[in-house]
């Protein structure tokens, strides 16, 4: 029952009540993106323009925002603090299944095209005014 409890917090929920002024439910994705690549490397700017604008852009036609920042974790044994240069992505996107499979296809050719282990998402539902 206890492993149940944490499971019904991702059930699907009713939509969000949006108002006039903060307009419609949307699903609100944040992808984090490092560019430091595992083997040796990074991924260049032109490397990340290219990707954006082939890949990106493609799966997100109607829009979205790209910040750049600063990942940290802890390293080895937790003595010193390892950071990666980060491109921070976030969309809104009507909730459904074609939002998650374009969400999906972007994280997807990261982690092939550059070798990580996995791209980052954070989703929540919220509205969107555009």
């Amino acid at each position: 029952m206890a492993l149940l409890l944490p499971l019904a917090a991702c059930a699907v929920r009713p939509p969000i009540a949006c108002s006039t002024e903060t307009g419609v439910p949307m699903q609100i994705y944040q992808l984090y993106f490092g560019r430091n690549i595992k083997a040796g490397g990074f991924v260049s700017d032109s490397d990340w323009t290219t990707f954006r604008d082939t890949v990106i852009t493609a799966n997100l036609p109607d829009g979205y925002t790209v910040l750049d920042a600063d990942g940290a974790w802890a390293g080895p044994g937790g003595h010193r603090t390892v950071s990666d240069p980060t491109k921070l992505l976030i969309v809104a996107l009507p909730a459904g299944p074609n939002g998650v499979a374009a969400v999906t296809r972007i994280r997807l050719e990261y982690q092939h095209r550059f070798s990580q282990d996995l791209v980052g998402m954070t989703a929540q539902p919220g509205c969107a005014l555009f």
